[in-house]
């Protein structure tokens, strides 16, 4: 019975530490990465602008090939909408909420099963060789100390996928 009593005592005192240490951690996360793509500004937004696009060189869905989609809103740039249902990437929306053509594609990202919306951004440089893309997404998972875990490992967990989806849309638009 003693040994009972201090294993959960143990197993009490973990709880209450990761807990406590979860309050201290940051509740924002920020994933950002980049690619040189050898080709013009503007056959790379074409990429990007379009949601429908998106299921050619990102990979979550690549991982789920039953994932449904469907879109709506306007058809490319600021307004278009697209939202998935995944038995494995789960179930999400996205939204352009702001494009510049040739430059900028801003949306609103939301996960319903996680309670969390996070924005990003891709933008587009234009130089000699080609376009530099910067895709970053960033967001807050709330008070949830448990959640701060997850905020803390967000760039190890989605960072590869942001670097193979850059990888992707590289190989298409350098065609």
């Amino acid at each position: 019975m003693k040994v009972l009593k201090w294993l959960l005592l143990v197993i009490a005192s973990l709880a209450v530490l990761l807990t406590l240490v979860g309050f201290l951690l940051p509740s924002r996360f920020r994933v950002e990465r980049s690619a040189e793509i050898r080709a013009p500004a503007e056959k790379v937004y074409a990429l990007i602008e379009d949601p429908r696009q998106w299921a050619r060189w990102t990979v979550w869905n690549q991982r789920d090939p039953q994932m449904k989609m469907s879109f709506s809103g306007a058809p490319s740039g600021q307004g278009a909408r697209w939202s998935w249902q995944s038995g494995s990437e789960g179930d999400g929306a996205m939204e352009f909420t702001r494009a510049e053509p040739g430059r900028l594609i801003e949306y609103r990202l939301s996960f319903p099963d996680f309670g969390m919306t996070s924005t990003g951004q891709l933008t587009l440089t234009g130089g000699a060789t080609g376009t530099r893309v910067a895709w970053s997404n960033e967001g807050d998972v709330g008070a949830n100390p448990y959640l701060h875990y997850f905020a803390l490992l967000m760039d190890r967990m989605v960072g590869a996928d942001f670097e193979a989806g850059l990888a992707r849309l590289k190989a298409l638009a350098e065609k």
